[in-house]
């Protein structure tokens, strides 16, 4: 599939990871919105909403029904590193609706449109982390885990429409996302992470190919699978690394 003369609306267009895959959308001859809360240094346009409120959502998906989509890239995300009792009311909450609410509210936004048209493409950038449930990423996790059954109940819902839906899930990648903390987990672990370029030409790749399921990096993608046939088994491979994290956070 060709980008050119696609119009394409990416949220978290202006973080580092988003902007490399707005620059090589724009490279390829498509028109780009971002939808952030800062301006982006490569699309045309910004549209300035915050996520995280349901007042600031309902505003964005306001601004984004008056126009016509060709795709939608949910790349928006926050992150909480650390034990689950000890994350901010105010930041759980947030990170619910900025990494699933936002998506499903946002893709509602758009499908009128799509539907009519008899096109379209819902892009939704999750995480091997919404797969392998892990320790000390409570939240992420699992809302991660919710864009993943969103993405494969709604592909399911709009067949035949001639609108994909598809599911990218990266593993750990080296961008601001990462606090110190889940640096030095990285490093105590020896996670592996990859760098935002490579993970952006994948994405990219995998949105031209109108791809479904696609999860990056080896061996975490074998661990899906294992993780969906033998949950003990991956439960017993990370018991060591969730007991470097526990102790972490026990200094």
């Amino acid at each position: 599939m060709s980008f050119r003369d696609k119009d394409i609306l990416v949220t978290g267009g202006s973080g580092g990871l988003g902007a490399l895959i707005c620059r090589q959308l724009v490279a390829e001859g498509a028109r780009v919105t971002v939808l952030d809360r800062v301006d982006s240094a490569v699309a045309a346009q910004t549209l300035k909403h915050d996520l995280g409120s349901p007042s600031g959502l309902e505003l964005a998906v306001a601004d984004i029904a008056r126009r016509d989509w060709d795709i939608l890239v949910n790349l928006a995300g926050i992150q909480h590193f650390g034990p689950f009792e000890a994350q901010a009311p105010g930041h759980l909450f947030t990170s619910y609706m900025v990494n699933l609410v936002a998506p499903a509210r946002l893709t509602q936004a758009v499908l009128p449109a799509m539907k009519a048209r008899g096109r379209g493409q819902i892009v939704n950038v999750g995480s091997i982390f919404g797969s392998i449930n892990f320790a000390h990423f409570v939240t992420y996790s699992s809302a991660k885990a919710g864009l993943r059954g969103l993405s494969q109940a709604l592909r399911r819902e709009l067949s035949g429409t001639g609108i994909d839906v598809t599911y990218v899930a990266p593993r750990a990648v080296r961008t601001a996302l990462n606090s110190a903390a889940v640096l030095e987990f990285a490093r105590l672990t020896h996670m592996n992470m990859d760098e935002p370029e490579q993970i952006a030409a994948r994405i990219v790749a995998a949105m031209r190919q109108r791809r479904r399921d696609v999860y990056l990096g080896f061996p975490e993608a074998l661990f899906v699978r294992l993780n969906a046939l033998l949950p003990g088994l991956v439960d017993r491979a990370l018991s060591a690394n969730d007991r470097r994290a526990r102790e972490m956070f026990a200094r």
